[in-house]
């Protein structure tokens, strides 16, 4: 797909200068004003490659495109007969059963059956307890492990004392059903994105471009959203992109804004290397799939999917079914886009760490925020 109109190129930046605005907790965004300059938008390609890290295009993540996909259609298929699908290291899909007739379907699917140690109703209990326990406490969050058959819990830095000590007697409780994370830093909204985007004094990041009906609009954080209503493509508002009509966050974290007449564009994401990515569908993402991710701070990072449907505490309100990547990310990052090779995977919304130290990133699955507007990619 070609982009009719640069501006509208599907990787721009959210805004957390206008985060008191919006009522959010100001002490766990990343604000940044609109002047602020957005170095290292380059950087990131050339260190991949250093790296040793293939972009998600690449033939390798196109293979392990489709093994996700088989591994979603069948978890999807199973439904509360498993307990989660991922890729092994081997890059073959793997989907967890409770029973050997299941086993034999996924096999003649073309997939590899793996028993769970855990039944799915189990692990059910155990999310249940945990959210019923610390949900209300910030740089918390929890997430199935269907490798393991057990749930993560996390923590970040600023969770001590007391509520460190509540986080632990929850977990005691639930025995060896529970890991236990340790995150450095603090878990946080990522106000910007990939392509800049300005509102009211703020910067943030256009996730995809997408179509309802006949109508032009693009996807972006929720709690950007939250925060502008009316979007332009320059920091002087001279480049009118389009007004917020619709935004979830917390609980979710996806706007809808209608672009304005002449400035939409087709599915494309900027790689920050001259070149662009088209983008044709949406999908969902499976543990251990490579991805990419495009955003105005940082360029374009990879890395693989940790989890999925995973429970995160930001101080400003509690967001579920998240995608949680080891892909790095940084103030500048929020509302860019998810992706593998040309499938729509996500859009950023928070995490730990930086691009120096590497990171822990969650993403609000970009299906799930199709489905909220009837809307489609382009």
């Amino acid at each position: 797909m070609s982009v009719r109109n640069s501006r509208l190129r599907t990787a721009v930046t959210t805004t957390a200068a206008a985060a008191g605005s919006a009522g959010l907790l100001a002490g766990a965004l990343y604000v940044v004003h609109a002047e602020s300059g957005s170095g290292g938008r380059e950087a990131s390609l050339a260190g991949d490659a250093r790296a040793g890290r293939r972009p998600a295009g690449s033939a390798t993540a196109q293979l392990d495109g489709r093994a996700a996909a088989t591994a979603a259609r069948l978890a999807e298929r199973l439904g509360d007969r498993t307990t989660g699908a991922y890729i092994d290291s081997a890059g073959r899909p793997v989907v967890t059963v409770t029973n050997a007739t299941d086993a034999a379907a996924v096999r003649a699917a073309g997939a590899v059956p793996k028993t769970t140690r855990r039944s799915p109703a189990e692990l059910r209990r155990v999310t249940a307890g945990l959210r019923s326990s610390f949900a209300d406490i910030p740089g918390t969050g929890w997430a199935v492990d269907p490798a393991t058959s057990k749930v993560t819990v996390w923590t970040d830095a600023s969770v001590t004392g007391a509520r460190m000590a509540a986080v632990r007697r929850t977990a005691a409780r639930m025995g060896t059903a529970v890991r236990m994370v340790r995150f450095p830093g603090r878990l946080h909204t990522l106000a910007l994105g990939g392509d800049a985007i300005f509102g009211q004094g703020a910067r943030c990041s256009l996730g995809f471009n997408v179509q309802r009906g006949q109508q032009d609009f693009f996807l972006t954080a929720g709690h950007c959203g939250n925060a502008v209503q009316n979007w332009t493509a320059d920091q002087q508002g001279g480049q009118p992109l389009g007004t917020t009509v619709q935004s979830s966050f917390p609980g979710n974290d996806f706007a809808l804004v209608q672009v304005e007449d002449g400035a939409a564009g087709e599915g494309e994401i900027n790689l920050y290397n001259g070149q662009s990515q088209d983008i044709a569908q949406a999908a969902e993402a499976v543990v251990g799939q490579r991805v990419a991710r495009s955003g105005s701070t940082t360029g374009v990072h990879t890395g693989r999917v940790l989890a999925t449907d995973a429970t995160v505490n930001f101080a400003e309100g509690t967001v579920s079914g998240m995608i949680q990547t080891d892909v790095c990310a940084e103030p500048g990052d929020s509302g860019g886009p998810l992706f593998a090779g040309d499938t729509a995977l996500g859009l950023t919304s928070g995490g730990s760490g930086d691009c120096q130290s590497g990171g822990v990133t969650f993403f609000q699955p970009v299906t799930e925020a199709l489905q909220a507007f009837d809307a489609g990619v382009t």
